[in-house]
């Protein structure tokens, strides 16, 4: 009887076998929902054998084999078997973390397209068809079907003028193969009248990736901000089209997604193209992920999660601002999506470009020693469009009220008169990151975490930004009993009210987190500022990466300071990244573009850097530093995390754990240290960090220490294996 061999989504290594009277070799790739202990799971069939290891006895039966979904193919396997390796992750909890929800699930799908959300048009074989074939008398067939090859798509309220009876044909013909369902544009923002010339650096930039399109290529796509990168991206798309091949395009948040959709779709009107992101539902994300499956969507773009797609033409990978941390999965399953988009590019053979204006320090020295492929954009793509007039205001000398300095006060009246558009940048949303009795110094602290509660003045509620933890605004302190509590520091709505009392005339529009949780509130802000209905824009680093406001000349920087001399190394790194993409929204247009940061320290090298638009300058510094320290990307580091309710049972395990490591002159291991923010939701954190000088040997450590660590006692502790942490 044949044996089938599943990974499940459980913390244990290793597959289970089960029998399957019905399985084939075929069948490698599928779902199927087998017992395990007392309850039903679903797994993949990574494996069909006629051999077992376990006793007849022991061995069960698997319930069913879903064969509803075409099966995972072998490169998406291998590139699971690759992430479980390298990150030193239980297989069956990659390849179930990188399904949509639905396929997790104990039951076949059923999946209905909603007509709502998609258009309608012909495929290859629809194309193929001969009006002639659709008999003289069905009048409401053939009109529809005429419409559809006048028209490169259908929406259902242009079906429904045709006939009330046209859906129903439609989904006749859909199971024909005669029509397929491509997804509603979520945005529709101008869509520009025609492609724009290349720049000379554009035009290199394409010819060097596309002459090798045929061929795995790790490209740096180095380019200021405002210098175009989205055109040389669509330029080298339209040429993997022209292959009828398909293209994975990754981007760091959830915010970028319905500008850079509406770019596209502009671009490739008819192309199938999808969208895979948390702000989907369920079944949006299933039917988008099955779209790509199918080979039917052309283009796919995504968020982190978007790397475990299943694409069988896949032609290109792109990922814009690769430098961004959130292409790093910072819990469970802790893999760089960018780094797995790579991996993916070289198994396909095919080219992986990685654009940023400040590419990370790793990606930036393998361009140097020639691991890389680089190539530079260097100046605006847009005529007269300069690069943003940087200044910094020394808060020592100026005044600040609210959050804000006369210099800057000043600038966004001018600006107002110009009737310019201004964004104001503080990373801090809330009102006051702080609530402070004036008379004992006590401040209003999480409980569950070992952070302040942040002020959020309008709800008037007290927020833990970390674990989400609410309570009522206090009416006096706690501690000493005095009324004279007050918020403390600046956040998005204080400078929001501030900035209202100040312009009561301005448009002003705040946006962060808070303001944007509601489905569609991305796409009705863009719309709005599109449509010049804002005058100022007071945001958090949403608005700091790849927007396009042709209307903005002027950025007010607040708060910055804070990182310049954090104990985190990659802080400063970070830093100018930020406060580059947020000066890069000034000036891309034929607006004049003026930043101005609010500091205390304007002589630091990193502002100099800034205000030179000098990124090689401060990135060969932070290298040298970075050598001299033992620092990535000079080193390989992982970093074995725990947790649990004491902080002292967390260090006993961590400190056993060192002692099960085999001692080693290729591998350095530190002592375990609590993390720097000790207690989160409840839990006490320390790690024990560990770095070789070589990535191989780092790996061959660590698959023999993790198999010993799986030894240790861990019913108080929880714990996971960090490779390439980006936090500590």
């Amino acid at each position: 009887m044949p044996i089938i061999r599943v990974a499940l989504n459980i913390p244990v290594d290793t597959l289970f076998d089960y029998q399957a009277t019905d399985a084939t070799g075929h069948d490698v790739g599928l779902r199927a929902c087998v017992p395990f202990g007392k309850k039903w799971l679903t797994g993949i069939i990574i494996a069909v054998s006629s051999e077992t290891q376990v006793p007849p006895e022991k061995l069960k039966s698997a319930q069913d084999i879903f064969r509803d979904v075409a099966p995972l193919p072998v490169a998406l396997l291998d590139l699971f078997h690759f992430c479980s390796h390298y990150y030193h992750h239980p297989l069956g909890m990659v390849v179930m973390n990188g399904l949509p929800g639905k396929l997790r699930g104990n039951k076949p799908i059923k999946l209905k397209e909603s007509s709502n959300n998609y258009q309608f048009s012909l495929t290859k074989t629809g194309k193929q068809i001969e009006l002639s074939s659709i008999p003289a008398r069905n009048r409401v067939a053939r009109r529809l079907f005429t419409e559809l090859n006048h028209s490169a798509v259908l929406t259902r309220a242009d079906a429904k003028q045709i006939s009330p009876r046209a859906l129903k044909l439609l989904k006749e013909w859909i199971q024909l193969g005669w029509v397929s369902i491509i997804p509603v544009p979520a945005v529709t923002l101008p869509k520009t009248a025609k492609i724009p010339h290349l720049t000379h650096e554009q035009q290199i930039a394409v010819n060097a990736i596309t002459i090798e399109i045929k061929q795995f290529n790790t490209w740096l796509l180095h380019g200021i901000t405002g210098s175009g990168k989205t055109e040389v991206y669509l330029r080298i798309i339209e040429q993997v089209l022209a292959q009828g091949k398909q293209t994975l395009v990754l981007i760091p948040e959830i915010s970028l997604t319905p500008q850079l959709e509406a770019t596209f779709r502009a671009r490739f009107p008819t192309t199938h193209l999808v969208s895979l992101h948390s702000g989907l539902n369920d079944t949006e994300r299933l039917s988008g992920w099955l779209q790509a499956q199918r080979g039917e969507a052309k283009i796919i773009l995504g968020t982190r999660l978007a790397v475990f797609t299943p694409l069988p033409h896949l032609g290109l990978v792109i990922v814009d601002e690769e430098q961004d941390s959130s292409f790093k999965q910072q819990d469970g399953l802790r893999y760089s999506a960018r780094d797995l988009a790579v991996f993916r590019a070289r198994q396909t053979d095919i080219p992986v470009v990685l654009g940023s204006a400040t590419p990370s320090l790793e990606s930036y020295y393998n361009a140097l020693n020639g691991r890389y492929r680089s190539v530079r954009l260097q100046s605006r793509a847009i005529e007269n469009a300069a690069l943003p007039m940087i200044q910094c205001i020394d808060t020592r000398t100026h005044k600040i009220q609210e959050g804000l300095s006369d210099p800057l006060i000043k600038a966004l009246d001018k600006c107002l008169a110009e009737k310019h558009q201004s964004l104001i940048f503080i990373n801090r949303r809330g009102y006051a990151p702080v609530l402070l009795c004036k008379s004992c110094a006590w401040t209003a602290t999480c409980q569950r975490c070992s952070s302040r509660l942040v002020v959020h003045l309008r709800d008037k509620q007290l927020c833990c930004h970390h674990c989400g933890h609410q309570e009522h605004f206090p009416r006096a302190c706690p501690h000493c009993g005095n009324q004279d509590i007050a918020p403390f520091g600046q956040g998005t709505q204080r400078v929001e009210d501030a900035l209202a009392a100040r312009f009561p005339d301005a448009r002003i529009l705040r946006i962060d987190r808070d303001s944007i949780r509601r489905k569609n509130a991305w796409h009705n802000i863009l719309q709005q500022i599109h449509a010049q209905a804002v005058d100022i824009l007071v945001g958090t680093q949403l608005l700091a990466k790849g927007h396009d406001f042709p209307n903005l000349s002027l950025v007010g920087i607040l708060n910055s300071d804070a990182s310049l001399y954090s104990t985190d190394f990659r802080a400063s790194e970070r830093l100018f990244t930020q406060l580059m993409q947020v000066a890069g929204r000034a000036g891309r247009a034929n607006v004049a573009g003026h930043v101005l940061i609010q500091t205390e320290f304007p002589d630091h090298p990193l502002y100099h850097a800034l205000q030179r638009h000098d990124y090689d300058a401060l990135a060969q510094t932070l290298l040298a530093e970075r050598k001299m320290a033992g620092f990535p990307p000079f080193v390989y580091q992982a970093l074995l995390r725990a947790e649990a309710r004491n902080i002292q049972v967390v260090l006993d395990f961590l400190t056993q754990a060192s002692h099960l490591a085999e001692p080693s002159q290729s591998i350095e291991i530190f002592d375990p240290v609590p993390a720097q923010m000790i207690r989160l939701k409840g839990m006490e954190r320390a790690h024990l960090l560990v770095q070789s000088l070589s990535r191989r040997q780092l790996q061959e450590f660590l698959a023999k220490w993790v198999t010993q660590i799986n030894t240790l006692p861990t019913h108080k502790v929880r714990w996971v294996l960090d490779v390439d942490p980006l936090e500590f």
